[in-house]
């Protein structure tokens, strides 16, 4: 899973402190999300999305394929 939530916080001008504020959690966990060493929960995701004005699949994209039959 491939995420751009650096993307999205660094083009609002927030530090991981600052986002990390506005979410409700810790720095560390913005920054472990950040460099993929965590995924969120999908509570935490669609407050993301929410904070940014976009949706989950904006911040989040999951390349997984489905196998045909």
């Amino acid at each position: 899973m491939e995420n751009r939530l650096k993307d999205y916080r660094e083009n609002a001008g927030w530090s991981q402190g600052e986002l990390a504020r506005r979410l409700g959690v810790s720095r560390q966990t913005i920054n472990a999300v950040e460099t993929d060493k965590y995924d969120p929960s999908l509570p935490l995701a669609l407050r993301m999305a929410k904070l940014f004005s976009c949706n989950v699949p904006d911040l989040f994209i999951d390349h997984w394929e489905a196998e045909e039959n």
